[in-house]
C-alpha cells in the first residue's frame, strides 16, 4: 500500500484498552479499514484468542488477507457490520463475543484515493461506494433522483442548510449533461452555496450527505448496534468511535436507552432494578482525541469514543 493512501488509526490505544478484557476472548473489528485496530487487538490476544474483522471494501479485505492471512487467530469477512448477527451465528458464537469495535465513517485511503470518488479535493469518478462491487454509485443516484430527494439527503445527512438551492442547481446542470465526476459536482455545489463557512470547503456537507446516503451508513449503524446486544457475552464490551454528530447521536441514544431499561412499567406498582430489563452499563465518559493526537492527525479532531458493557 502506498504511503499516499495510508491510514492513521484514531484513538488506537484508548479503544483497544477498553475493548480487550480477556486475552483468550473472541473479538469483532466491525470496520477493518487498513487494520490499525486489528493489529493492536491481535497483539493483546493469546494463542486461544480470536478476532473476526469485517469490511465492505474489497481493497480492505485484500489488505487484511495480506497482513494477517497467516495468523490462525484472525479471519476477515467481506460484508457490512449490519450482518454482525449472521456472521457470528455462522461461527457458533452468538452471545459469546467478548468485544465489538466499530470505527465509523470513511477511512483515509478511501478519502485520499481520487478513483473512489469520496473527496471533492481531487477529481475522480463520482462513486462513493464503500463496497465497489455492489449497489448504486453516487453518479447513478445524483443523475436520477428528484430535486426533492436530493435536497432531503443533503439536509438530513449533510446537515446542509442550503440543500434546496444546491439540489435545484444539480438538477439544472445535469439537464445539459450527466454529472459523473467529483470536481463537477463540487463546482456545482460550491456555486450554489451563498455563505461559506470559515475553514471548511463549501462542498463538505453535501458530499458527506451523499456518501452517508449511498452507503446507508446511519441505518447500518442502528442495525449493528441492535445486533450487538445479541452477540455479546455477559460483560462483553461495545466500543464505538464516531466522527460526526449524526453517528454519535445514534450511539449515545442507544447506550442511554439500554442503560436505562424499560420506561413503560405500570404506574404505581413497586418494581426492582432487575425488572427494568437493563441490558447495558455505560463505561466512563465519552473520550476524545488528545491535543497531541489531533496535531499529528487533524482528522482525529472530531472523533468521539463511547464504551458500554453488556449486563451480566
Amino acid at each position: 500500500m502506498s504511503q499516499e493512501f495510508s491510514h492513521i488509526t484514531v484513538l488506537l490505544e484508548e479503544a483497544v484498552t477498553e475493548l480487550v478484557t480477556d486475552p483468550d476472548g473472541f473479538y469483532i473489528d466491525g470496520t477493518f479499514g487498513r487494520g490499525g485496530h486489528s493489529a493492536r487487538i491481535l497483539s493483546c490476544l493469546s494463542d486461544q484468542g480470536r478476532l473476526l474483522a469485517i469490511d465492505k471494501d474489497p481493497l480492505a479485505v485484500a489488505e487484511a488477507q495480506r497482513r494477517f492471512g497467516d495468523d490462525p487467530r484472525f479471519s476477515i469477512a467481506h460484508g457490512s457490520f449490519n450482518e454482525l448477527a449472521a456472521l457470528v451465528a455462522a461461527r457458533g458464537m452468538t452471545a459469546q463475543v467478548t468485544g465489538v469495535l466499530l470505527d465509523l465513517g470513511v477511512s483515509s485511503p478511501q478519502l485520499d484515493d481520487p478513483s473512489r470518488g469520496f473527496s471533492f479535493q481531487n477529481d475522480g469518478p463520482l462513486d462513493m461506494r464503500m463496497n465497489t462491487a455492489a449497489g448504486e454509485s453516487a453518479a447513478e443516484w445524483i443523475n436520477r433522483a428528484t430535486e426533492a430527494e436530493i435536497a432531503d439527503v443533503l439536509f438530513h445527512y449533510g446537515e446542509e442548510r442550503f440543500s434546496r438551492r444546491m439540489a435545484k442547481a444539480v438538477v439544472a446542470e445535469r439537464a445539459s449533461s450527466p454529472i459523473t465526476t467529483t470536481a463537477r459536482l463540487a463546482s456545482i455545489i460550491t456555486a450554489a452555496n451563498p455563505r461559506w463557512e470559515k475553514g471548511k470547503n463549501p462542498a463538505t456537507r453535501a458530499f458527506q450527505g451523499i456518501r452517508i446516503h449511498i452507503n446507508r451508513e446511519l441505518e447500518e449503524i442502528e442495525t449493528c448496534l441492535d445486533q450487538s446486544l445479541d452477540v455479546l457475552a455477559p460483560k462483553g464490551r461495545l466500543v464505538v468511535i464516531s466522527f460526526h454528530s449524526l453517528e454519535d447521536r445514534i450511539v449515545k441514544r442507544f447506550i442511554r436507552k439500554h442503560v436505562k431499561g424499560d420506561e413503560h412499567l405500570p404506574a404505581g406498582l413497586p418494581f426492582t432494578q432487575s425488572m427494568l430489563n437493563q441490558r447495558l452499563n455505560g463505561i466512563g465518559k465519552a473520550v476524545k482525541a488528545s491535543a497531541a493526537e489531533v496535531e499529528a492527525n487533524p482528522r482525529a479532531r472530531s472523533a468521539v469514543m463511547r464504551v458500554a458493557e453488556k449486563c451480566a
